[in-house]
């Protein structure tokens, strides 16, 4: 299934998508090229936070690949975005969590869905799994 028809799919859906992603909680991040200045959605499992309800978390492993995504690389370079998330579209401010807290954040999400337990395997010695914490703005 292509980036274009989970997009579909989600829009259609109220944020609910089918296949691999059924069930599990899906944004779409809207991001801009850093070098092309084309705008961009990127479909992507995200973790909401706990205790802030304006908070979530989303994790640029890309199937374990040796590389970065792209939107990850254009989200931090823009420090913000546009995110939709079930039926609501909205601004968000966007920082890199770093040290014991990504490692909190990212053993949560490998807990409840063990394919980021792999793909960490899969990078390791390699790249370290960069965790977004996106806050909705006020």
């Amino acid at each position: 299934m292509s980036n274009a028809d989970i997009i579909t799919e989600f829009r259609d859906n109220d944020g609910r998508v089918g296949g691999n992603f059924e069930g599990a909680p899906m944004v779409l991040l809207h991001h801009r090229g850093r070098r092309s200045g084309e705008e961009y959605i990127a479909p992507t499992m995200y973790l909401a936070d706990e205790n802030d309800p304006a908070v979530i978390y989303v994790f640029a492993s890309k199937g374990g690949a040796p590389t970065n995504p792209d939107w990850y690389r254009n989200l931090v370079a823009a420090g913000e975005s546009v995110v939709e998330v079930g039926t609501e579209t909205y601004k968000v401010t966007v920082g890199e969590l770093t040290g014991d807290e990504r490692n909190r954040i990212y053993a949560e999400q490998a807990r409840r869905y063990p394919g980021f337990g792999e793909y960490e395997i899969r990078t390791a010695g390699i790249r370290t799994i960069p965790v977004l914490k996106l806050t909705r703005a006020s």
